[in-house]
């Protein structure tokens, strides 16, 4: 119950209607997507990790920071554009990889990516997405990055890396931090034996209009990897088990340099959390990191990025990128983490929420949101520019002893 409220009054509900205009939050956005999932998409789609408490911990991160604002400031000129790999967008943001995305509706990639597009924004495809790379890079005017896992022989990553130079991904963006799977145990009670259990069928039953959006014309598909899976292995629950048991537990920074000298453009590791592993990022010949603790789905008791995310920056410098993800639902929160030293932000859940609200338009409205909300809020703290952003405009929660008073060095380029 809000402050705003007298024992629960007014009465407030969240939009939950067709109307995209009147979606004025992601939080509406995710109301909707709730009425028309079945039980075991949103077990997929919200879970974490065993306790759950990684997960908690984004938010609770998020919520720890206060603003300082400025006053008197002209910001009637501020706008939120900044440089994304030296390539100028809208806002620092960039849709981050989610796999198995089908789930939620057919041609689900493809419709992230051009909500992305409509937005002005990169869009990071997963490996285990159900739309091949060439079909998602056919968007127009996408920024089309790849996401990269490593699994089964050299051949499979061999040939994702360069069907993503082919098709002309901009960026390439490797996972380091999935090779033993998450104990999810909340998606895990959906299913008896990796498929799905009684009460999952009836209840997927009562969703009709879910059924004929994703399943009308059979299960989901690995499209970009399904070639190497084993024949009798390609069902879709036994291609994804079968999958998961051919990460390889060996990778390491040697991995890291294998995948530099094949892939010539941007490159990106995702998964850090350790200033340890940040530095040694440094030296790797990776072009920047991703701070991120996989949406709180994989080491559960983790610290979040945003935790760890100064120090890092300290140690990066303005040598290499460094971008975070987690828990990113308002604008707020993405001037929180700019102002803590990222160069951008990638969000995962919150346009999920729009995807499964409305399609690519309700993916587009997700982007639109957060887009007005760090708009207004920049004009709110007395800021007309990102660059502007700094430690010095933010409170840790429940003291004002400020942090230092000078910006964090970021790149450039």
């Amino acid at each position: 119950m809000s402050i705003a409220q007298f024992r629960g009054h007014p009465r407030r509900s969240h939009y939950t209607g067709p109307n995209l205009a009147r979606a004025l939050t992601i939080e509406d956005l995710r109301a909707r997507a709730h009425r028309r999932m079945p039980r075991f998409v949103l077990e997929y789609l919200e879970g974490g990790a065993e306790d759950e408490a990684t997960l908690a911990r984004e938010r609770a991160a998020q919520n720890e920071w206060r603003f300082v604002p400025r006053t008197l400031v002209d910001v009637s000129g501020r706008t939120p554009e900044h440089d994304i790999l030296g390539v100028k967008a809208p806002m620092p943001l960039i849709v981050a990889p989610t796999g198995l995305n089908g789930v939620f509706c057919r041609g689900a990639d493809v419709a992230l990516a051009t909500g992305a597009a409509a937005a002005g924004v990169p869009f990071a495809q997963s490996t285990m997405s159900n739309d091949t790379i060439e079909h998602v890079a056919a968007v127009e005017g996408l920024r089309h990055w790849f996401q990269l896992y490593i699994f089964g022989e050299d051949r499979i990553w061999h040939n994702l890396v360069d069907r993503a130079a082919a098709a002309g991904c901009e960026a390439l963006v490797l996972t380091s931090n999935s090779q033993i799977f998450g104990n999810r145990e909340w998606e895990d009670r959906t299913q008896v034996n990796g498929k799905p259990s009684l009460a999952t069928i009836v209840d997927v039953a009562t969703y009709p209009a879910w059924i004929a959006r994703t399943l009308l014309h059979g299960m989901p598909v690995f499209s970009n990897v399904i070639d190497f899976v084993p024949k009798e292995h390609r069902g879709f629950f036994a291609s994804a088990t079968w999958i998961r048991q051919q990460m390889p537990k060996s990778l390491s920074w040697d991995t890291v340099t294998a995948i530099r000298k094949r892939w010539k453009g941007p490159f990106l590791l995702k998964g850090i959390l350790s200033p340890i592993d940040a530095q040694i990022a440094l030296d790797s010949g990776v072009d920047g990191i991703v701070v991120s603790s996989h949406g709180g789905r994989q080491m559960d008791w983790a610290v979040s990025a945003l935790d760890v995310l100064p120090r890092i920056r300290d140690i990066a410098g303005d040598r290499m990128q460094v971008m975070m993800t987690g828990g990113i639902r308002r604008g707020t929160d993405i001037l929180k983490a700019m102002a803590l030293g990222a160069d951008a932000v990638m969000a995962g859940r919150a346009p999920l929420y729009g995807l499964c609200a409305a399609g690519s338009a309700g993916a587009a409205r997700a982007l639109e949101i957060l887009h007005k909300e760090t708009c207004d809020a920049m004009g709110l703290l007395g800021v007309a520019s990102l660059d502007a952003l700094g430690p010095h405009l933010l409170a840790a929660s429940g003291t004002m002893a400020l942090p230092l008073d000078t910006k964090p060095t970021r790149r450039t380029a």
